[in-house]
């Protein structure tokens, strides 16, 4: 099992210069890949230019994207493009999005139709970056005799899926390449990991073993997840501790993921909870404390 850890840099906003410096030292540290998520109302990069402008480094790139709402042709051309660009190293998983604060009316879609906009948008884009000419009328849009130019490198392209409600996983079974929740127990994973499993074998297909990671916050020593500026965080735990999702300290990061490593999940992305003063410093504290698990 090949244990990868991915650096998120959401919720900041990078200038060009620290951008290329933190593409640089997540090269440096030795992590697998950074990654910008798609979060509309909150500071950060978009992230398809944001990761164009750090592909040329040669290191790995990815993020967590919205799909709901997306024209599908401009989506498959733009996501084809990047991995283009970055030599077949783009990371892609789509989410259907928050529905939590300003970003509920931000994405412009109701989350109960999410769902369903999903499962007929991901088919399509596959037989686009496949080089088929598709004509497609539903719920994801509407065009006749359209292909796209250029197709990725990566052939097929793996969709991995975010997401651990009920509806998200099932999902994932019939049409997912992989899975990498957020906000989840490894208990939550463990029996997340056996609904895709199981449905994707009612499916005909397998998920490989590989392609379960999760993505991990991380607090400083000393935080406080009761306080008051975390009320939207405990709202995306659903009723769940903080503490028994967010580790507090990288001693906590570390024994976290080693419990995921024991259930099978292998790909990590982290993140501190808030942006470090200085990326370089974290990244050479955090690979002190996790690096050893990647292999």
């Amino acid at each position: 099992m090949k244990v990868r850890i991915g650096i998120s840099a959401g919720g900041e906003s990078l200038a060009p210069g620290a951008m290329t410096t933190l593409g640089q030292a997540v090269t440096e540290y030795c992590f697998d890949s950074l990654w910008l998520p798609e979060v509309l109302s909150r500071p950060g990069p978009d992230p398809l230019v944001g990761l164009a402008w750090v592909s040329g480094a040669g290191l790995k790139i990815g993020t967590t994207m919205l799909l709901p709402g997306r024209n599908l042709v401009w989506l498959a051309k733009a996501v084809a493009t990047l991995d283009l660009l970055s030599g077949g190293r783009f990371l892609l998983t789509f989410v259907p999005g928050l529905s939590i604060g300003g970003e509920r009316q931000a994405i412009g879609i109701p989350a109960a139709e999410r769902g369903a906009l999903m499962d007929a948008a991901l088919p399509v884009l596959r037989q686009l970056w496949a080089g088929e000419v598709v004509t497609y009328d539903g719920p994801a849009g509407s065009f006749t005799d359209v292909s796209v130019s250029p197709r990725p490198v990566q052939d097929p392209f793996d969709v991995w899926l975010g997401g651990n409600v009920p509806a998200a996983l099932e999902r994932c079974g019939r049409i997912g390449d992989g899975w990498i929740p957020a906000f989840c127990t490894p208990e939550d994973a463990r029996a997340g990991k056996k609904v895709i499993d199981d449905v994707a074998a009612e499916h005909g297909r397998a998920i490989s073993p590989e392609h379960f990671g999760i993505s991990l916050a991380y607090a400083p020593p000393g935080t406080d997840l009761g306080a008051a500026p975390l009320s939207a965080l405990a709202r995306r735990a659903r009723g769940r501790p903080l503490d028994q999702i967010i580790p507090i300290g990288l001693g906590g990061l570390r024994t976290l993921m080693e419990s995921f490593l024991a259930i099978g999940f292998s790909k990590f992305i982290v993140r501190p909870l808030a942006p470090p003063t200085e990326w370089r410093s974290e990244l050479a504290a955090l690979a002190d404390a996790v690096g050893y698990l990647q292999t």
